[in-house]
């Protein structure tokens, strides 16, 4: 398993009230690295957040960690078997237009200054 996915998979499995359903499945291809994500239905609020902070949080971590290894690295949330997402939910289970990496690649410290910490 990767760097990336090992990283994604033990940050949600903290988050989450079932880590033993949590799985992920990494893709490359021209565009970069694909994480997609599945969880526990009753985890999908826990890993979104409020108006999606919670993923675009993981979603920036995950460009940081990527940015080690020169790659881009994005996440796809599933939504889980029987699971009912709210429109806020589903904006931020993809990556949208606004959420994407910009033309011009960040610098490790411009992608930790963004985190704010």
């Amino acid at each position: 398993m990767h760097e990336d996915q090992q990283f994604l998979e033990a940050l949600v499995k903290a988050l989450v009230d079932h880590p033993e359903v949590v799985k992920s499945n990494r893709t490359v291809d021209e565009m970069g690295v694909l994480l997609t994500l599945d969880v526990h239905a009753e985890d999908m609020g826990k890993i979104i957040g409020r108006s999606g902070n919670t993923a675009k949080a993981i979603r920036t971590l995950l460009r940081v960690v990527g940015m080690k290894h020169d790659a881009r690295v994005n996440l796809k949330i599933n939504e889980p078997e029987g699971g009912r997402v709210s429109r806020d939910m589903e904006a931020a289970m993809s990556p949208s237009a606004d959420d994407s990496m910009p033309a011009e690649p960040k610098s490790l410290d411009q992608a930790i200054d963004d985190l704010k910490i």
